[in-house]
């Protein structure tokens, strides 16, 4: 029999820490002895720096640009502690579909049987969550991602993303799609920010995976064009991404969750407003019932 090979995806809003937490979480597997491929996804293309000390790599895109037929090894460059490194890439500024790249790496990959080839344990999509459309749904869409994960702070508009991630996943859950694992609980630098983040989990039917808080061991990291697990090991920090790279290689249940609707966000996110002016004033203390 086939040896069975995880696939997840982490999604997130741009910028709220998506590629960071998916770096980490692929250094602390990989220092678990597992096999792991970094797959970014986004057009950015820097999905795997701080694995390869801040260089960029060649894309799957760039390279097909140069000439038309590749071999998916063209494309796969070895990063901290032997992580495979990929990055999908995008289309020339202001021509084509930004989820292009996610397609045809995808299908490269597939026809050339690299996962197989290579003895992949676990390949981690590090995917842009702002939209679900197009290339960026590809993930979810043909259930290539077994489980699927959000990256999200307590900020509306990162929560607002992770409710539209959520109606992708149940749009497709019953055709053959990914199932949401749960949220990653990012930036935790404030008392309100679980209390928040919990009552949106709960309000989605899904489940918090790891909190993790601001820390400056992660810019300083980051600054060296390394990863925490690889710059900072003992430290804390590290010690919360290993937690989530145990939860998450342990992880086998994943569900269809339940998004709001527009109006329940808004209306959810106003009482959570109410409740932390309130607060702010002296009304009610935080951890108080809104």
């Amino acid at each position: 029999m086939a040896k069975k090979i995880k696939q997840v995806a982490i999604y997130g809003k741009g910028g709220i820490g998506k590629s960071t937490t998916t770096s980490n979480l692929s250094a602390a597997l990989s220092k678990m002895g597992l096999k792991v491929m970094q797959f970014g996804c986004d057009p950015k293309s820097d999905s795997t720096n701080t694995l390869r000390d801040g260089k960029y790599i060649p894309t799957v895109l760039d390279s097909l640009r140069e000439k038309t037929v590749i071999k998916a090894q063209d494309v796969i460059f070895k990063g901290f502690n032997g992580i495979y490194c990929v990055e999908a890439g995008g289309p020339a500024p202001g021509v084509g579909c930004a989820g292009r790249g996610i397609i045809t790496a995808v299908e490269l990959f597939k026809q050339q049987r690299v996962f197989e080839e290579l003895d992949i344990d676990i390949v981690i999509y590090d995917v842009l969550g702002d939209v679900v459309c197009g290339g960026f749904a590809v993930p979810i869409r043909e259930g290539i991602a077994e489980h699927v994960f959000t990256v999200s702070s307590a900020d509306f508009m990162s929560i607002y993303a992770s409710n539209n991630l959520f109606k992708g996943i149940s749009k497709y859950s019953s055709s053959g799609g990914a199932l949401l694992g749960g949220v990653i609980a990012n930036s935790m630098g404030t008392p309100y920010s679980r209390e928040i983040i919990d009552d949106f989990a709960a309000k989605t039917h899904t489940q918090i995976i790891e909190y993790v808080p601001r820390s400056v061991t992660v810019t300083q990291s980051e600054l060296q064009g390394k990863t925490t697990i690889e710059a900072a090991p003992e430290s804390v920090q590290a010690g919360i991404y290993r937690s989530l790279a145990a939860k998450i290689a342990s992880h086998e249940k994943s569900n269809s969750p339940s998004p709001m609707e527009i109006t329940q966000l808004r209306e959810w996110a106003a009482k959570w407003g109410d409740y932390l002016l309130a607060a702010e004033q002296g009304k009610v203390s935080i951890g108080a019932s809104i």
